[in-house]
């Protein structure tokens, strides 16, 4: 697409040039017009223009002075001039300043079109050339920014490439300080930015000579001017608006110190999770701290042997005391890191026990094994917590299932030994010690009927055998099994079998009788 201005004091000239234009195969953006040079620079300021095809000679600025101050002000545009017969020397002048080329008066359609085609091509040729400028300058710099992160990494670089990157910027590199910079991003957060408008922002307080990204991800490092104060950049993003942890070094002189650099700043990133209302942290905030230290283990013991009970209370209790701000900050990080490994591992010692009993349940412990994972120390603390409650939860479970499975097996095993007497649900419940009401409902639950329909189920397979295989009287099968009276017990089996005991017995007789028949007769 092309802009073109016309610019002419004529105006039937200007309408003339444009309705040709417009029948050229050219994939016009817009075409503008002026009647004199000073109009002419105007549009020049405010819109994006190509190509302006002027006359030489206008009243007040004509083609020449237009040219002449569009290349003072640094206007990148295209000329082409018209002219008549005795304004050869104006044109002259013209080519001098850099027109494409000249149109004499009439214009002709075709010459026209073969200039503006012209100059089209070699303004889209003169793009293409800086495009591809721009990309392989953008290629050179991501190569030496990529060169510049694994050096700062720890990758091994000869002195030669350290002393040439260093003369690329010497100003920075004889005394800067590391950034690294880490948003506070929060669900449903409105407006929330990104690590490229804190980069942003930090090249508008350093400026470009004062500022290199040597990272993006996973979080944003940044050699930056340390004489500027270290507390612009933070105050900076404070008045944006943007919740940002930064961790920022003491000043280092030159390039050959960056690997140290880079460890004091991830160790410096580290510690912000012990100071989490410090939105800045810096090698003083960590001064002092104690670098040697004894695990709390008899307290974690202590946390574990609640595991399984009703006491998630003291469960949350024990872990806010083992992981108190005040008992972290006298230490090195690695203290906190060595306290939520011990705290992990005992809590996957646990989950092997259980696991097989867990079913498609599981506690996200994943999640655990990195303390920077997370936000920050108070969400690892609440996930920890809560996969300890999980677990308790489970285990109670657990223990009270073996307990209830326990229970169950002695209740039925004392109904087939004991279900020719008086038995009803409060008796079995008191053998096993158990609360009726509760008993009742485990019963249930677990075996898939009530207790006086399990009961009646045992006593009728007790009675069914007799009645097929002895020739007990029916009054005499109905004591046997546990009933009081022939007429509860015949009711009963009806109800459970369809049928009169007599008929069952009858049934089973006829049976056994066919049987027998046809193992004589194979016989």
């Amino acid at each position: 697409m092309i802009s073109i201005l016309i610019v002419d004091d004529q105006k039937h000239i200007r309408d003339g040039l444009q309705a040709m234009l417009h029948q050229f195969p050219l994939k016009l953006d817009s075409i503008y017009s002026a009647v004199n040079g000073i109009e002419a620079l105007d549009i020049l300021h405010q819109q994006s223009i190509q190509l302006v095809i002027t006359d030489i000679k206008m009243p007040d600025m004509d083609g020449l002075e237009l040219m002449a101050r569009t290349k003072e002000e640094g206007i990148t545009v295209d000329f082409l001039i018209i002219s008549g017969y005795s304004d050869f020397a104006y044109a002259q002048k013209a080519i001098g300043l850099g027109a494409k080329g000249y149109l004499l008066k009439p214009v002709k359609r075709d010459d026209l079109q073969t200039a503006v085609e012209h100059v089209w091509q070699e303004v889209q040729t003169q793009q293409a050339i800086s495009r591809n400028m721009e990309h392989l300058s953008r290629r050179v710099k991501e190569t030496d920014r990529k060169e510049l992160r694994m050096f700062m990494q720890g990758a091994v670089s000869d002195k030669a490439w350290v002393y040439q990157t260093e003369q690329q910027n010497p100003a920075l590199w004889r005394n800067y300080r590391l950034c690294l910079l880490r948003e506070e991003v929060w669900i449903n957060q409105p407006g929330a930015g990104s690590s490229y408008s804190i980069e942003s922002i930090a090249y508008r307080i350093y400026g470009k000579r004062g500022c290199i990204c040597l990272q993006h991800r996973p979080h944003l490092i940044l050699a930056v001017d340390a004489s500027v104060d270290e507390n612009a950049l933070p105050a900076a993003l404070k008045a944006e608006q943007i919740r940002a942890v930064t961790a920022m070094t003491a000043a280092q002189q030159g390039l050959i110190g960056l690997p140290d650099s880079y460890s004091q700043v991830l160790e410096l990133y580290r510690h912000s999770y012990l100071f989490p209302e410090k939105h800045c942290i810096l090698p003083v905030h960590i001064e002092g701290l104690e670098q040697q230290w004894q695990l709390p283990y008899e307290e974690l013991y202590d946390l574990f042997h609640l595991i399984g009970t009703k006491n998630s209370g003291k469960i949350a209790e024990g872990i806010s005391n083992l992981f108190h701000k005040d008992v972290l900050r006298r230490y090195h990080i690695r203290y906190t890191q060595q306290l939520c490994r011990a705290t992990v591992q005992m809590l996957e010692e646990y989950v092997r026990v259980i696991r097989p009993y867990m079913g498609e349940e599981a506690l996200d412990i994943a999640c655990l094994h990195n303390l920077f994972d997370h936000p920050g120390i108070r969400d690892y603390i609440q996930a920890l917590q809560q996969q300890l409650l999980r677990l308790n939860q489970f285990y109670y479970e657990f223990k009270c299932s073996y307990r209830n499975t326990q229970d169950l097996n002695e209740a039925i095993r004392f109904i087939h030994e004991n279900y020719y007497k008086p038995l009803d649900l409060a008796m079995v419940s008191n053998h096993v010690s158990l609360n009726y009401a509760y008993f009742s409902n485990l019963f249930k639950k677990n075996v898939g009927k009530g207790f006086a329909e399990y009961l009646r189920d045992v006593r009728m397979d007790k009675a069914r055998r007799l009645l097929a295989e002895t020739e007990h009287k029916i009054v005499e099968v109905a004591a046997m099994v546990g009933y009081e009276s022939y007429k509860s017990f015949t009711r009963a089996f009806r109800d459970a079998m369809g049928m009169q005991p007599t008929e069952y017995r009858q049934t089973m007789r006829r049976k056994f009788e066919g049987e027998g028949k046809a193992q004589d007769k194979a016989l």
